[in-house]
């Protein structure tokens, strides 16, 4: 086997394990849900195959049409997700962006929070509550029980998923394996299900069921919750691993798995209180609990190390204020654990485990994010095809109007459950896209603050040129937020102290509109004279910047420094209010709030503490 091929293996069984833990594991409770709780449905058999052609054309339309063949070809140099969109629109277009597009893509990625707070929950309590299957005593202990859980795995974030990572490939084509097996066995004893292939089964149940039918598609999309990981991960796997393992592994398996619980409920309607657990033969149901809890966990790892990355790419991008960001030897590149994020996604999880109680209730507050994250998805990617890819409006339309119709009507049907605990994910997207709004309109005015007190470089090495200026002995760096203007910092300490470092380097982090930036690319050095350098340092929204790991390279460059002997210097702006109403209160104090309490500079850029300066400059806002 060639090295390309053996990589392209061990990256799907790497796929399955991350890319697929979320859908894989939407058997357990899609079915369940449309016949329990507030939907009403009888488990009468046209309603059985209506259901099971939904689920058959929802997997078939939405994930292996749309996302595995159109979607992920949307890539920016390889990377996926809502904010790799806007960072390749925003290369085309620059400031003709539209704003409407770019607050678009910030409510898309801030559902996708919504999503992440769900999903380990509604998983481990669906997994659990296959114990009351096996044994009616066991009801009093699942929530706790899914407490517990909860907390555990929040709690081995910290640890990093480096050392799980093997395990978890080989665990998901376990479960895959089961699942697809006892589907078939049902199917082979009623094999009348395959029936439900047919779409007119599905009409038919949106005719006899009218808007029951309709708003039933809101529990209907559960099948595909997760579907957003197929592009979100596409940087950590490649497009064709993740086609290849959901063509290959993951679709059969679960139309295996539907199509075997709804033979199953056509054999035994009773069965429909839990089809899932019905499938499995008794003295089976013990490992099998186990199992679908350990396939539970690592579809709960995926979508918390997703919200995790997300976090980390709207700090990057300038939409979030600065976070500790700890970097772990995950199992994907660029696997990083928040502490602050990882905390208040523990306190939310088990919040809406004890609120909601278990996994019938939680369905009615999941669906509205998934489907209004597709449907933004879908909007962003006819702009793709047509100012990226140069599609005329007579190709990209029809396409696009394909998918929006179908996450259009799904969201729809999903806004039905809003009052019965949908109304949480939209609450928690909008407030995050709030704070995301409020950080990034402030920092820009903010910015044109700044500039009003910035020199260019030009006119700053004038100054320097002069001769008047002290000379002290050893190396200043002076990081910068600008390409070409002197930071306001550097002007400070010059005009206060009249002196100079013997080698001053101004240095630049700029994040560019790319993932990853090409390491021949990264650093540029200038040399302006006089002792005076100007570095520039390009990193992409998916890298985090080391300002020590900088410096190693600039050295490696020529600049004859002593890295034991430079001092970091870093501006840190004080903002006093301006009684001037230029913006409301509430975002201006919002702003100011995360300003004061965002992570320190030298923290973030991984600094030594014992070698920065801070220089505090006061601004009215």
């Amino acid at each position: 086997m060639s090295h390309a091929r053996e990589k392209t293996w061990i990256l799907v069984i790497s796929a399955v394990g991350v890319v697929f833990g979320d859908i894989g594991t939407s058997p357990l409770y899609t079915i369940k849900v449309c016949f329990l709780g507030n939907s009403g449905l009888s488990p009468a058999p046209e309603n059985v195959l209506g259901l099971i052609s939904l689920i058959f054309w929802s997997l078939m339309l939405v994930v292996s049409v749309k996302y595995a063949l159109f979607i992920l070809q949307a890539d920016d140099n390889g990377e996926g997700g809502v904010f790799a969109m806007l960072a390749l629109l925003h290369k085309k277009m620059g400031a003709g962006l539209g704003r409407g597009l770019i607050l678009a893509g910030l409510f898309g990625s801030a559902l996708l929070y919504g999503d992440g707070l769900i999903t380990p929950v509604i998983s481990v309590l669906s997994a659990l509550e296959g114990l009351e299957v096996a044994t009616s005593s066991a009801k009093p202990v699942i929530v706790p029980l899914t407490c517990c859980i909860l907390c555990l795995l929040f709690w081995a974030q910290s640890r990093g998923t480096g050392k799980l990572g093997k395990f978890f490939g080989p665990v998901m084509f376990l479960w895959f394996a089961v699942i697809g097996l006892s589907g078939a066995a049902a199917i082979y004893r009623m094999p009348r299900i395959l029936e439900a292939a047919n779409p007119v089964h599905g009409v038919r149940f949106f005719i006899n069921n009218g808007w029951q039918g309709f708003f039933l598609l809101g529990l209907v999309v559960l099948c595909v919750t997760g579907c957003e990981a197929l592009y979100a991960d596409m940087g950590h796997f490649g497009a064709k691993s993740i086609r290849i393992s959901w063509y290959l592994v993951a679709l059969p398996a679960l139309l295996l798995n539907y199509f075997g619980q709804g033979a199953l409920i056509l054999l035994d309607p009773g069965s429909a209180g839990d089809p899932f657990f019905g499938l499995i033969p008794h003295k089976l149901l013990y490992p099998m609990v186990l199992l679908a809890t350990l396939a539970t966990i690592i579809a709960s790892q995926a979508i918390i190390s997703g919200v995790f990355s997300l976090t980390r790419q709207a700090i990057q991008l300038g939409f979030l204020p600065r976070m500790r960001v700890v970097h772990t030897s995950g199992m994907a590149e660029g696997q990083v654990y928040l502490p602050d994020v990882n905390s208040l996604m523990m306190v939310a999880a088990i919040v809406l485990a004890l609120y909601f109680k278990n996994s019938d209730s939680l369905a009615d507050a999941y669906g509205i994010a998934v489907t209004g994250t597709m449907l933004i998805t879908s909007v962003v990617f006819y702009f793709i095809s047509r100012w990226i890819w140069q599609w005329s409006a007579i190709k990209a339309l029809p396409l696009c109007l394909l998918f929006w119709v179908m996450d259009l009507t799904y969201f729809t049907a999903c806004l039905k459950k809003f009052t019965n605990g949908g109304w949480f994910p939209l609450s928690t997207a909008l407030l995050i896209m709030i704070i995301m709004v409020a950080w990034w309109d402030g920092w820009k005015r903010l910015a044109v603050k700044v500039m009003t007190i910035t020199v260019p470089k030009e006119k700053f090495m004038e100054k320097v040129a002069s001769g008047k200026l002290i000379r002290l002995p050893g190396t200043g760096v002076f990081l910068s937020t600008f390409s070409r203007e002197v930071p306001p910092m550097l002007l400070h300490y010059v005009n206060q102290t009249g002196a100079l470092y013997e080698r001053l380097v101004i240095l630049s982090v700029l994040t560019a509109d790319v993932p990853e930036m090409e390491e021949s690319k990264k650093i540029e050095v200038a040399n302006m004279g006089y002792g005076v350098y100007k570095v520039t340092a390009h990193y992409g929204f998916m890298e985090a910047p080391d300002i020590p790991q900088i410096m190693s390279i600039v050295r490696a460059k020529g600049l004859d420094i002593n890295l034991d002997e430079v001092t970091y210097y870093l501006g840190r702006i004080s903002l006093v209010r301006d009684h001037k109403k230029t913006m409301p209160r509430w975002r201006r104090f919002l702003f100011m709030f995360m300003l004061r309490n965002s992570l320190s500079g030298s923290s973030y850029l991984n600094i030594p503490p014992s070698k920065v300066m801070e220089i505090g400059v006061q601004m009215q806002y």
